[in-house]
Parts: structure tokens; sequence; C-alpha cells
């Protein structure tokens, strides 16, 4: 399996622990990833420039998809926000009148997208393409007794029906299904598939905290070690801003520790933290390090 890598910009700049991560788990699944590919691709827009200006947000998506098609590859991606605006751009550009249009602006750089991109995240890509029997005999130190609480993030669960669920109804739960195939206890809690608060950090600050704390808790509270996520923006807020949330919103420190997908699955192939980045998190990874010492 080869994709063109689709890193956004989060994952090489904020959250470069991400980036490491996955480099090294998906070259123990096979997963062969083109670097250069999408090398000069610009950001998906978030959820902001699509808001302001669609037809702008997506021509640069329709960019990304013309280099992807250019290489002959798929696209993979580590974001949830970068998966759902490009799969809403991806949808609005199957219209052949509006694709064309958009084609003529792409001229310049000798580009056009003919619509058969696919962009898919590395949490569907594990499950569909790698598989959950390959991903388990890779598991060299099952995370059993842990206790993991899951964390969507937005764009990867609504509008479901420009994310694929309907021919692939497994992407539903699909966070779930790879924390019980690492041999960790899924934690469930309403707030999974809420939003984290990021989006309004910059202009409702006590709200996005708010939130912050709300989820933390709430997965704390059900007996979760940690809690694991597949977008970085996710984990921005609910690690970084972990400890200004829990000084406004909870009388005792939160100290829940957010994971990256890739490095819970990480942990379970045996690799080490420290070559994961699990050292530079903002909460403490050191006790949830502890625990997973004794599980294996």
């Amino acid at each position: 399996m080869r994709y063109a890598l689709y890193a956004g910009c989060v994952a090489r700049g904020a959250t470069p622990e991400l980036y490491v991560a996955t480099l090294e788990v998906c070259r123990r699944l096979d997963i062969q990833l083109d670097l250069a590919a999408l090398e000069g691709a610009s950001c998906t827009g978030a959820g902001v420039l699509q808001e302001k200006n669609l037809r702008l947000a997506d021509t640069l998506n329709a960019r990304t998809f013309a280099m992807a098609e250019r290489a002959g590859l798929p696209i993979l991606t580590l974001c949830s926000t970068c998966q759902g605006v490009m799969s809403q751009a991806n949808v609005r550009l199957q219209d052949d009148e509006y694709r064309a249009s958009i084609n003529e602006d792409l001229e310049e750089e000798g580009l056009s997208y003919s619509g058969t991109s696919e962009p898919k995240h590395l949490l569907w890509a594990i499950l569909e393409d790698v598989g959950v029997d390959k991903l388990k005999s890779l598991v060299t130190q099952p995370l059993s007794n842990l206790k993991m609480a899951p964390f969507y993030g937005c764009y990867l669960v609504r509008p479901t029906t420009t994310l694929g669920f309907d021919d692939h109804p497994e992407r539903e739960d699909a966070l779930e299904t790879l924390i019980e195939a690492v041999g960790a206890e899924v934690v469930d809690f309403p707030g999974k598939t809420l939003c984290c608060g990021f989006p309004i950090t910059t202009i409702n600050n006590p709200n996005a905290l708010k939130m912050v704390a709300t989820h933390t808790l709430d997965a704390k509270g059900r007996g979760a070690d940690a809690m694991v996520t597949p977008c970085p923006l996710c984990h921005l807020n609910l690690d970084g801003f972990q400890p200004s949330a829990a000084s406004g919103n909870s009388p005792i420190a939160i100290d829940m520790p957010i994971l990256h997908l890739p490095q819970l699955i990480g942990l379970a192939m045996g690799i080490d933290p420290k070559a994961m980045r699990l050292n530079k998190h903002i909460v403490s990874t050191k006790n949830f390090l502890t625990e997973v010492a004794v599980s294996t």
C-alpha cells in the first residue's frame, strides 16, 4: 500500500511527535509513504476558509488532489480536520462543471484534477487497507489492563454523507476497534464525537477551556487512563490547554494524558516511547507509561 502523505500543517509544526510516530508505525504496517508527491501543497483551509470563501478553499484542495493524481497515489491524512474538509471539497468537486471551472485556475501550474483522488485518514487506512488481523499480528506488547477513551474530532464523524459512512459503516466506531485491537479497554463517553473547543479558542476562550475540562474530566471519571485522538488540533487543545482548563474548571488537577493514534499503536508494537516523543507532551505521560510497562 502506497500513499501520498498529506501531513497537514499541525503535524509538521505544533505536534511533530505525531509525524515521527506516524512514520515509524507506517513502516511497521508496510504502509509506504511518498513524502515528496505533495511537497508544496497548501493547508486545507480548515473550516475557516470555506466559510469565508468556499471556491478558494475548494481550489486549494483541488490543487492538492491534482498533485496526488499526478503521482498516481491516494492521499493519506493525519488530521480529522484535514480529512473532513478534504472530503467535503471532494464531494463538491465531483460536479463536472464546477471542477472544470476550478481547473482553469490550476492551469497556470500545469495541474488538472479529474475527480479520482481519495483522501483517507490513517485511522481508516489501518482499519480498511491494512486490516485488524495484521495489526494484531504486529502487537508485541498488548496494552491489557489499560483503559482508553476515544476522541474523534468533529470533522471525522460529520457530515457522514461526505465521509463515506454509507459505504464504510465500520468508520463509525473505527477508533474503538483499534483501541481493542491493541489490547486496551474502551472507555465510552458522550463527548467522544463532540468538539474539543479548539475552533473557538481565540474568540471565546473561557468556553473553549470549559469544553476541554468537561471532556477530560468525564473520561477520567469513567476510569480512563488516557485519551487517544486521530486529530492533532484536538490534541493541541486537550493536551496543551488542559492545565489552564483545570485551573478554572476543576478543584483538582485533571492529569489526563492525550495520545496521538499512532503513539498508541506504536506502544503496542513495542516502539520506544521516547522515539515517539511521548515525553514531549504538555500533560505528562510518565505515570501512564508506568502503567503500560506494568500491563506488558
